[in-house]
């Protein structure tokens, strides 16, 4: 088990070697250095220590109770668990709250979306992983009617290797209005499709 930084770094000298190259030529002597430093900040997700605090206010507070729908978008990029190769691409977030509810702090959902998405992960996943952080945010006595989250990404495991073919793929997570109110499901799609233009 890799249990310090200078073990973590001849690991990857190992794996430039079994590759072929020469770990002593001077543009590679530092190169497990970085990676190991780069693995430590594009997978910050994995340190609780940086989850980001979700502030959130009491709907009404400023003299307007909101109860329409609020949307957020995006972007964000992450690792494919399966061959830790990038997927990049757009997230649009919508939610519904109660009168009586919770709103958030709307900066902090770029933050939660980068928060899961630095850690090995499949596109499904993420989405599952950043609704669930929202919710447990919102958790009130008064819960929102509904959220959504719509990620598109182009993956590079299919771009870049295998397949060979540029697309992006698309997922969604509904909860509650979202998932059970047809209309309210295409106005949200309406509206990123307007923003996506």
């Amino acid at each position: 088990m890799i249990t310090t930084e200078e073990q973590a770094r001849r690991a990857v000298r190992e794996l430039l070697q079994y590759i072929g190259e020469d770990t002593q030529r001077e543009g590679l002597i530092e190169t497990p250095k970085r990676i190991v430093n780069m693995w430590k900040e594009i997978l910050r997700g994995y340190d609780t220590a940086k989850k980001p605090t979700i502030t959130v206010f009491n709907n009404g507070m400023d003299g307007i109770r909101y109860n329409n729908m609020i949307v957020d978008s995006g972007t964000f990029y992450s690792l494919c668990e399966h061959h830790a190769i990038p997927f990049i691409g757009k997230y649009h977030f919508a939610y519904i709250p109660h009168e009586k509810g919770k709103i958030l702090g709307l900066s902090k959902v770029a933050r939660v979306v980068d928060y899961y998405a630095a850690r090995l992960q499949i596109q499904e996943r993420l989405g599952r992983d950043i609704i669930n952080a929202l919710e447990t945010a919102l958790d009130s006595e008064y819960k929102p009617l509904g959220m959504a989250m719509h990620l598109e990404a182009e993956h590079l495991c299919k771009s870049m290797r295998g397949v060979k073919k540029q697309g992006k793929m698309q997922t969604s997570v509904l909860t509650g209005i979202f998932m059970n109110d047809h209309a309210t499901r295409e106005e949200f799609m309406t509206l990123i499709n307007v923003w996506d233009r």
